[in-house]
């Protein structure tokens, strides 16, 4: 019997679509990081982008649990002395929601040029619509 060792071209990519409505952020983030990564794939290889995209609507309603919604900070520094911003999950969520989704999963993903690449297939929308209903996306359950 042969290994068969994937080259990384002519990869079979799915769109799963994601209901974020009443899901945990941690666990809808998690899900998502692995179909990105290709780990729920038999071919899984992790130094190829195996992955497949993901599109996550109704970001906006994305549960926290316990008080994170006002302990949970989000910081961004512009690089200059005193140039730290912090704002609270709350006031993130009223301004832009899609934000909380998108660095959620991306810190689960690899810190490298193949994270990046498998953060590209990522799409979050605030609201129930987006434009890919041509991809057919497969529902995908978040316990």
């Amino acid at each position: 019997m042969k290994t068969v060792i994937p080259s990384g071209v002519n990869i079979p990519r799915k769109w799963h679509i994601v209901d974020a409505e009443e899901a945990i952020l941690g666990r809808l983030a998690s899900k998502a990081a692995h179909i990105l990564m290709g780990k729920h794939k038999a071919t899984y290889t992790p130094y190829i982008d195996m992955g497949d995209h993901v599109i996550v609507v109704t970001a906006e309603k994305v549960k926290l649990t316990g008080a994170k919604e006002e302990q949970k900070i989000y910081r961004n520094h512009s690089g200059y002395p005193g140039g730290l911003r912090e704002v609270s999950a709350r006031k993130v969520r009223a301004t832009r929601p899609v934000r909380m989704v998108e660095e959620a999963i991306q810190g689960m993903l690899p810190k490298n040029k193949l994270g990046k690449q498998m953060y590209r297939k990522l799409q979050v929308y605030a609201g129930p619509q987006h434009p890919h209903d041509a991809q057919k996306p497969v529902a995908l359950a978040i316990r």
